[in-house]
């Protein structure tokens, strides 16, 4: 190629490129919007909480809808990942569990507000300013849940899901306060702390009256002992639980225990989720 020719060539490289740019800077990009965020005070607590709201993609005032009250519910803890539990399982083709509303509750004192007073020194060492959870509770009867109830269209059913400390907390809420949740999804829950005492007690739901149907799901990996001690293992204490559970004569009373082997505390969270909607909500026999 002769130098007469070489410069248009130059030309007519320089003008494609140019407009391929241009073309390339003209696209744009959008957001990847998963749920709300709401900040509501509590006087009860007396500080601003952070709430992550997941809607179905097709949600409509004149519906109603199941609410799942996610514990840990920030964007950098279970919120993400557990909303995309529920989406998949609403999908039409699977279908497993009902269209629902997901309220994730961010932390800002996750210790605090998941433990009740403790008369053990190591707990004390551990979680100095421990004991928030009856405060906590009263939030989420008194301020979250009617606050939800007024901004979206709820229906009955109430799910709450704990895990660790936060399975602490709902174990809590299921021996103190029963009737706040009709659905209680449980996995590794903190039994040892207080040396035990919430598997000590003798709460309503064994009682043969309990009148409110309540599904209870409980689900641990192989994870030891938590508190440095082997008095308390987590397995082992979760299976106390379900067994002292099982033992309600309530007819309204149903607990599923899952033992998952292969998953350990950090990793046992996602697979018993999935697992709990399976169990929590069985799918019916298909028409031949």
């Amino acid at each position: 190629m002769n130098r007469m020719n070489f410069i248009p060539f130059l030309i007519c490289a320089f003008t494609f490129f140019n407009a391929h740019a241009q073309v390339e800077t003209k696209q744009q990009t959008t957001d990847f919007v998963l749920g709300k965020i709401i900040k509501l005070h509590s006087q009860i607590l007396n500080e601003e909480r952070t709430l992550n709201i997941y809607l179905p993609d097709d949600y409509q005032k004149e519906n109603k809808y199941p609410v799942i009250y996610l514990l840990d519910g920030s964007a950098d803890e279970d919120f993400i990942h557990i909303v995309g539990l529920v989406q998949y399982n609403t999908f039409s083709w699977i279908n497993r569990i009902p269209k629902s509303i997901v309220v994730g509750i961010a932390n800002t004192n996750r210790k605090r507000d998941f433990t009740s007073p403790t008369h053990v020194e190591k707990d004390k060492e551990w979680v100095p300013n421990s004991g928030g959870s009856a405060k906590f509770i009263d939030f989420l009867q008194k301020e979250l849940q009617p606050f939800i109830e007024k901004e979206y269209s709820t229906n009955h059913s109430k799910t709450i899901i704990g895990q660790s400390l936060a399975g602490l907390l709902a174990t809590e809420i299921l021996f103190t306060k029963p009737q706040l949740f009709n659905k209680y999804i449980i996995v590794s829950p903190s039994l040892w702390w207080n040396d035990g005492k919430l598997l000590s007690q003798n709460p309503s739901i064994l009682q043969a009256s309990y009148p409110s149907p309540t599904d209870i799901y409980i689900g641990v990996g192989k994870e030891g002992s938590m508190d440095g001690t082997k008095k308390h293992i987590m397995e082992e204490d979760a299976k106390l639980l379900a067994e002292k559970i099982q033992k309600s004569p309530s007819k309204n009373i149903k607990v599923h225990f899952d033992y998952l082997p292969e998953e350990d505390h950090a990793t046992v969270t996602h697979p018993a989720i999935f697992n709990a909607f399976r169990l929590l909500y069985p799918q019916k026999p298909k028409s031949k």
